[in-house]
């Protein structure tokens, strides 16, 4: 993304709080979330990855996120904006939930039903910001590829343990 496409309306402090907030409900998500240790402790598939993986990819797709929310909000109006911001604020806010169900609640039973309803708030989203702007769209679908894997992986958590 180059410089005169962050400033095309509202400037890089605009963008740069995008991005900020969803990697702000990440962190606090992991903060308020329980204890990591539970993850390792649990029989897990043989295509599992390691956990050091999930903060720098998490990171990433979340930036990716702020980019994109970032983008309609800059480049939209109206209902159309409305519509997407609330798709966007529902997403991130189910998406938070994850990791307290999940390692606070030791719930992996209960992580799944919230994983699966990220997945489905992500394509809501995905499919929401890509007929309002095509590059958004496709800044988030690494994001739904990413919840689709991990819905996946929790599935094989919860079917062997």
């Amino acid at each position: 993304m180059t410089t005169a496409t962050v400033t095309r309306s509202h400037g890089m402090g605009a963008w740069i709080g995008f991005v900020l907030l969803c990697n702000a409900a990440g962190f606090v998500s992991a903060l308020i979330g329980g204890d990591p240790r539970f993850y390792q402790e649990l029989a897990q598939p043989s295509w599992a990855p390691p956990p050091w993986l999930f903060g720098p990819v998490w990171t990433a797709l979340y930036t990716l996120m702020g980019t994109a929310t970032f983008l309609v909000w800059d480049r939209t109006s109206g209902r159309a904006r409305r519509t997407a911001l609330t798709i966007f604020g529902v997403q991130l806010a189910i998406n938070v939930l994850w990791t307290p169900v999940f390692f606070g609640l030791h719930s992996v039973g209960g992580g799944l039903v919230v994983i699966a309803l990220v997945l489905v708030s992500v394509i809501a989203m995905l499919v929401v910001y890509a007929r309002r702007l095509p590059l958004a769209g496709a800044l988030v679908a690494p994001l739904a590829v990413w919840v689709a894997f991990a819905t996946a992986l929790n599935a094989a958590i919860y079917a062997l343990n």
